[in-house]
């Protein structure tokens, strides 16, 4: 296991101020304070080489675990062991293992040209001259800076930035790569870019993801096991095809014929757990069935005997409808989420 983490919890204590000169005062001399659970009694292990997405609501926990594991924070109790070692106890070999990619932030130094941070960089991992331009060529090929690489980090687009902190946080060939919001803000062609750049990265060089994002494309891209967290605690951790397949079976084809569909009841009556609807001034027809009940073959099929199929589209179930319903807490209603068509 390249991430293990077992009984994880963070606790904060929050300082109480009642309002006014005398809750001021009286917080001089007498301080209250009430305890926030952050993360509660969190287990999972990450392989080497797999892509994970970490989610969950706002205020979930997220951040706090990510910053437990790059040990910017110390657990209240529990451990977390990247790549054998303890964060908060041993951060610069912890360092050396992990890159750290905020959507929201830089680590680019703002008034020199990005080829002088990528330099710094190579002084503080202690990189060979070799080492560093053989890694620097290939990401600046794979994540097409030539244009940018002289640039001061200020003049940089959102998107060149986000491509130029990927780069400074691979420098160095890290075995982790954290990624919070990596795509946040970024136009469609970008997101593409960084999305191909991290699946290349994850599938050639075996390099461990963990994304937290709120852009369920991201993490249908990119990952293939999902970690869902929501008030500190852990409600799901699997695969995120079998996440869809037990919590979203709903499947919906929509037929076009060349000619109206008059007798679609009676052509479906063997399928009494359907629904459907011919949709309005058009000839077409859209059906929402169980994909373990009913093949979408079999649906086409009853209409391909007496009309001409123009068209059909088969649609999947949309994750971000399971996901909510996770959020909730509802794992029951989880399991009748439909398309959303």
């Amino acid at each position: 296991m390249i991430i293990e983490v077992e009984q994880l919890n963070k606790v904060f204590k929050q300082a109480v101020k009642k309002p006014g000169l005398a809750g001021a005062l009286r917080h001089i001399v007498t301080q209250e304070y009430v305890t926030k659970e952050a993360v509660k009694n969190i287990n999972f292990n990450i392989n080497e080489g797999e892509a994970v997405a970490y989610v969950g609501p706002n205020g979930a926990g997220k951040s706090t675990t990510i910053k437990m594991m790059t040990g910017i924070l110390h657990p209240t109790s529990g451990v977390v062991r990247i790549c054998g070692v303890e964060p908060s106890k041993r951060r610069i070999e912890n360092a050396k293992n992990i890159g750290v990619v905020f959507g929201q932030r830089t680590q680019l130094w703002w008034d020199i040209p990005i080829r002088e941070t990528y330099t710094l960089l190579r002084d503080i991992y202690e990189l060979s001259e070799a080492q560093f331009r053989d890694q620097l060529d290939m990401l600046v090929t794979l994540l097409d800076m030539e244009e940018f690489l002289y640039l001061p980090a200020r003049k940089l687009s959102l998107g060149q930035r986000m491509r130029a902190d990927l780069a400074a946080a691979l420098i160095h060939k890290p075995r982790i790569l954290y990624l919070d919001e990596p795509t946040i803000g970024l136009d469609i062609v970008i997101k593409k870019k960084i999305r191909q750049f991290l699946k290349e990265l994850n599938h050639s060089n075996h390099t461990t993801v963990l994304l937290t994002t709120h852009d369920l494309e991201d993490i249908e891209d990119i990952c293939e096991r999902i970690v869902i967290i929501d008030k500190g605690s852990l409600i799901y951790d699997g695969n995120l095809a079998e996440m869809k397949d037990t919590y979203a079976k709903e499947r919906a084809i929509t037929i076009e014929t060349t000619t109206p569909i008059l007798d679609a009841k009676k052509r479906l009556q063997d399928y009494p757990t359907i629904q459907y609807e011919i949709l309005e001034n058009t000839n077409m027809i859209k059906i929402n069935f169980n994909r373990f009940e009913t093949r979408a073959t079999q649906l086409l099929n009853i209409f391909t005997q007496d009309y001409e199929v123009l068209d059909f589209k088969i649609d999947e179930p949309k994750i971000e409808t399971v996901i909510m319903k996770m959020y909730s807490g509802n794992l029951s209603q989880a399991m009748q989420a439909t398309c959303d068509l």
